[in-house]
């Protein structure tokens, strides 16, 4: 596989917020278990690729600037190969993503995307939204901030006028699911797939020894949860990919967030095979093109 020439890009500081050196521990797993493949992999940053340095035609990327996106769409639209795909991450920028899943009947929570100089009171009352969260809609989340939790639609006219002075324009407002979270990891068209409870002790479902909450945790199918993943990843058009989603006190699985190619903390170790697997499945179907 000499002649495999990859340019990796790794995601800009910026859009790894409190996930700096998470990002870039999973990319350069993936990028050495490439070369141990026998695959030549450049590293250059969404700089770089601004600047026209990526001529490879092989592009596996962690990009979010948008700049960026619009480039790898281009390259896509050329001919290249781009893993994650440009149209995939733009998908998942929440105004899309919240449009995408609804209009495939993905679960998802009740949601409007408004603009934030605009009184929503009424709407939201018609709707009978109560607690709700109120979520940067037109770019990529750069601070905690950019996802508020509010107890009332009051609260939320006046967290939607924060952000309006804060810059943002647009905003999706999620109704508040109650339930258990839970956090994913996905490779599509692998059998690889990890979940775990962010705030208890246990993942995929295996106790430790220092959790003592498990018969709290609400039942689900698993097998569900997963096929519902999959399919939201295959409708956004992402390979690698990752997010929550809250389990009802009925056992329904709804996802509340859909990332390009997250972090795999918890499970990188055994995620960078994987997905340097699946991106070598993908390059070999492309070159049969």
């Amino acid at each position: 596989m000499a002649d495999i020439k990859i340019a990796g890009i790794m995601r800009a500081g910026a859009y790894s917020p409190n996930h700096i050196g998470n990002d870039a521990l999973i990319f350069n797993i993936v990028a050495d278990q490439l070369r141990k493949r026998g695959c030549e992999v450049a590293v250059y940053s969404e700089e770089q690729l601004a600047a026209g340095a990526v001529r490879e035609d092989i592009i596996v990327n962690m990009c979010r600037e948008e700049r960026s996106i619009e480039l790898l769409q281009r390259r896509e639209d050329q001919g290249a190969l781009v893993i994650n795909s440009g149209y995939g991450i733009e998908n998942c920028v929440r105004e899309r993503m919240t449009r995408i899943l609804l209009g495939n009947n993905i679960p998802y929570p009740q949601s409007l995307v408004v603009n934030t100089n605009e009184s929503i009171k009424a709407e939201l009352e018609k709707a009978g939204f109560g607690p709700c969260w109120i979520k940067r809609a037109d770019s990529r989340d750069r601070h905690k901030e950019d996802v508020s939790y509010v107890r009332h639609v009051g609260e939320a006219q006046e967290m939607l006028q924060e952000y309006f002075l804060r810059g943002i324009k647009r905003a999706v407002v999620t109704r508040h699911l109650e339930g258990d979270l839970i956090k994913f990891y996905g490779i599509a068209g692998t059998k690889f797939f990890y979940w775990f409870y962010p705030f208890q002790g246990h993942r995929n479902g295996r106790r430790t020894e220092a959790d003592r909450v498990d018969e709290q945790s609400l039942s689900f199918d698993q097998e569900q949860m997963r096929a519902m993943c999959e399919q939201a990843a295959d409708v956004l058009g992402v390979a690698i990919y990752g997010g929550s989603c809250i389990v009802s006190t009925e056992g329904q699985p709804s996802i509340i967030d859909f990332n390009d190619w997250p972090s795999f903390a918890p499970c990188r170790a055994e995620a960078g095979p994987q997905i340097a697997r699946a991106i070598l499945s993908m390059i070999k179907a492309y070159k049969k093109q």
